[in-house]
């Protein structure tokens, strides 16, 4: 177990290495790691946590979370927030800690066509205990046996601090969006060995979609008595960074208040290797407060195997104040994905 531990560790490590960030489900229910031009997007205030659960059936766990909040202000025609994530992984106790804040631009192209320019600063935390590493270096596979003690072969610094910025477009109309954002403009350094010789490469994305209405529901309505949306909604997001690039497609059927969501997460790749990784499925629910939960599960079709990591779970919980009338649908000028 103590070999399969060094080797998930080996993995995970070149991983960072190679710079892949956390990978969120739930996207836009996580609107900061998507992109920085989605602050102040509701047009109204709103904060929103999210947990990340990957790979429960392995030995160690590997978690991750964001908390955050914005704001748009009318006066400015401007969007203000604050996020605060974090990632942990438990066989070395490394952890990643960034709080950064946001300010976007929102710019009125037509009657029902917006642009969204947005930009985050961060400050960045990384820290890992290499007290229990065994590298490679470490290890005699002809006599078996693992030569010195844990954590002896390391000498770095194991706490590295970094200020790093992103930046992103939206374009929207009332059934279409697309937007790009560019993550780590500069670079912060990932590697606790050598300064200098391993950069956090820029994380690029391009995503977008499109949303048709249904007929709504206006016959014996449960939960209010006003009439309900029902829409359709097609999506992808492409991103590359360093190496390493990926596809998510999906659909989001909107039966409010209820939101059914699927994902799959894979193709393409730079290398031309296969890189099918997981099926996703989302439930949500609006409430008329301005509460809204959404659950995820990632379904791993990759060589990894559902048995052997378990998959992944991830919630979201956010709430968007309103001094309008509660009954009022709430993201009214933007066709996205709600999770």
């Amino acid at each position: 177990m103590r070999i399969y531990l060094v080797f998930v560790f080996g993995l995970l490590f070149a991983s960072k290495g190679f710079s892949q960030d956390v990978q969120y489900s739930q996207f836009y229910a996580n609107p900061f790691y998507l992109n920085p031009a989605l602050a102040g997007s509701t047009g109204l205030t709103r904060v929103g946590v999210n947990f990340r659960n990957q790979w429960p059936a392995l030995d160690q766990s590997f978690i991750a979370y964001t908390a955050y909040a914005d704001h748009f202000s009318e006066k400015y025609n401007s969007g203000f927030g604050i996020v605060v994530s974090g990632a942990r992984e438990s066989f070395n106790q490394s952890r990643t800690d960034e709080i950064g804040l946001l300010y976007s631009y929102r710019l009125r192209l037509g009657e029902k066509r917006f642009l969204h320019v947005g930009a985050q600063g961060s400050f960045i935390s990384r820290d890992v205990l290499f007290d229990q590493v065994i590298l490679g270096t470490q290890l005699d596979i002809d006599k078996g046996v693992i030569t010195g003690d844990p954590g002896a072969g390391f000498s770095g610094d194991s706490r590295l601090r970094a200020g790093d910025v992103n930046a992103g477009l939206l374009y929207y109309e009332d059934k279409f969006w697309i937007g790009m954002s560019a993550f780590h403009l500069f670079k912060p350094q990932i590697s606790y060995l050598e300064i200098n010789s391993n950069k956090l490469p820029i994380k690029y994305s391009v995503h977008g979609g499109v949303r048709f209405n249904l007929a709504p529901g206006n016959i014996n309505d449960y939960f209010n008595n006003t009439d309900q949306e029902r829409s359709l909604a097609f999506a992808f997001n492409y991103k590359s960074q360093g190496a390493f690039d990926q596809l998510d497609i999906g659909a989001e059927f909107y039966f409010e208040p209820l939101i059914l969501g699927i994902w799959y997460r894979g193709l393409p790749t730079k290398y031309n290797l296969p890189n099918n990784e997981s099926l996703i499925g989302l439930i949500g629910i609006e409430l008329d407060s301005g509460l809204d939960f959404g659950y995820s599960f990632d379904y791993s079709i990759s060589k990894l195997g559902q048995r052997v990591s378990g998959g992944a779970h991830e919630v979201s919980v956010r709430f968007v104040f309103s001094s309008h009338d509660p009954r009022k649908k709430y993201y009214p000028a933007l066709p996205t994905f709600r999770y």
